[in-house]
């Protein structure tokens, strides 16, 4: 099957081949036909396999009537996205796949003057990416209005729910007409997806590529246990002098933390950038745009600032601090082995996060090869046992040996 078969116009799959985009991939054959066909529709599949072009490509063909246009402060379809990262690199795609056409996309996200983007809605705006935050800020002044709107999409809307949009959301969609196409997708499916489902699509079809929480196959994972936290920056220096030629994106937990580590490495005489919470939009976009040229070989970020990175030449993921929620080891390792290649993705494991490391294991339904380190004892309340030795967790299992010592960094 190719794109033609789908449905999409000549102009796209023209467009498509010139980007050496020829076959569809999973999530793109089994939605794409729904989408086309104006069906709601619920896609679940993992970070890195083609989501954004599986709602993005049958949007473009949809508004791309003769005749039609935008009156001004109107928008025609709305994409929503968790973070400025993924919202850009959403409306970069679409841009490209839209090139040639009048459609006029557009970008709203904080971090970025408000004034031009009050003075671009104006004129009107066929397809617009936005983060829940400045769209609502928007909103407010009277700068855009949504009652044109028949396409709605969610994309990353587990990050949504977890980043606390679900109020955002409650405010933006019934601005919308009732009667609108709506899709969500998502890599994960926590609990209250389905409440997500209900309340915003009518009768959606679902489509999924792999069970929800999975990362893919084309991964090589590992895990490194550490007898402190203190240990692991020795160790991350280790495994980045190994390939300092590749790509290698770092996941810190916390701001202060990313920045330490990212200057850290710089002292080593690593190419290292950084992007967090604390960083500008200007400096973030600068960050990246090194990052992907390969001026910078190491990206130091958390979770939220590297959302929406898809530089298919990450060869490497590095957990240095094991995430507080599960389903973001998925999205963290998902940055690796994009686009058909393959990836590793190292976790660290410190003692005090033992319970993190049980939750993932748990959440993609194996335990990850342990590839260097002693793995941690582990009392049954979930607690590193002092001095080592056997220990039982709850229900019986066994938990190897290992002698923790030390404690987290601040």
């Amino acid at each position: 099957m190719d794109f033609s078969m789908l449905g999409l116009s000549p102009r796209l799959v023209a467009k498509l081949a010139q980007q050496g985009i020829t076959d569809p991939t999973p999530i793109q054959r089994k939605a794409m036909p729904h989408a086309m066909d104006g069906r709601d529709v619920m896609g679940l599949a993992q970070t890195g396999t083609g989501k954004t072009a599986a709602f993005g490509l049958p949007l473009i063909h949809a508004l791309t009537h003769p005749g039609e246009r935008p009156a001004p402060k109107r928008v025609r379809a709305l994409i929503l996205a968790p973070t400025r990262e993924l919202a850009k690199q959403i409306r970069d795609t679409l841009a490209d796949y839209a090139q040639g056409t009048p459609l006029k996309i557009g970008l709203v996200v904080g971090g970025a003057g408000i004034n031009a983007q009050i003075q671009r809605l104006a004129r009107g705006t066929d397809l617009l990416v936005a983060t829940p935050g400045r769209l609502i800020d928007l909103l407010d002044r009277r700068a855009v209005e949504l009652s044109d709107a028949r396409y709605l999409v969610l994309d990353e809307a587990d990050q949504m729910l977890d980043l606390g949009f679900i109020h955002a959301l409650r405010r933006i969609a019934p601005l919308l007409p009732r009667e609108r196409q709506t899709m969500l997708f998502s890599a994960t499916m926590p609990k209250q997806m389905a409440e997500l489902a209900s309340a915003y699509l009518t009768d959606p079809v679902r489509v999924e590529t792999a069970p929800p929480g999975k990362p893919i196959d084309k991964i090589d994972q590992g895990l490194h246990y550490v007898g402190a936290q203190a240990d692991k920056a020795r160790l991350l220096a280790e495994y980045l002098d190994a390939h300092r030629d590749e790509l290698a994106l770092v996941f810190a937990r916390t701001k202060h933390g990313a920045e330490r580590l990212m200057k850290g490495l710089v002292a080593q005489g690593f190419a290292a950038v950084s992007i967090h919470g604390n960083k500008s939009q200007g400096q973030r976009e600068r960050a990246i745009r090194a990052f992907t040229a390969g001026e910078m070989r190491v990206l130091v970020a958390t979770d939220v600032a590297a959302r929406g990175i898809d530089i298919a030449g990450i060869a490497h993921v590095y957990n240095y601090d094991l995430p507080n929620v599960a389903d973001n080891y998925v999205h963290r390792i998902g940055r690796t082995a994009r686009a058909g290649r393959s990836g590793r993705a190292v976790a660290f494991c410190a003692p005090d996060e033992t319970g993190e490391l049980r939750d993932i294991e748990k959440l993609i339904g194996k335990a990850i090869p342990v590839i260097g380190g002693t793995p941690h004892a582990v009392e049954r309340k979930g607690k590193v046992k002092p001095g080592g030795g056997r220990a039982r967790p709850a229900g019986g299992r066994r938990r190897a040996r290992g002698k923790p010592q030390g404690r987290r960094a601040a």
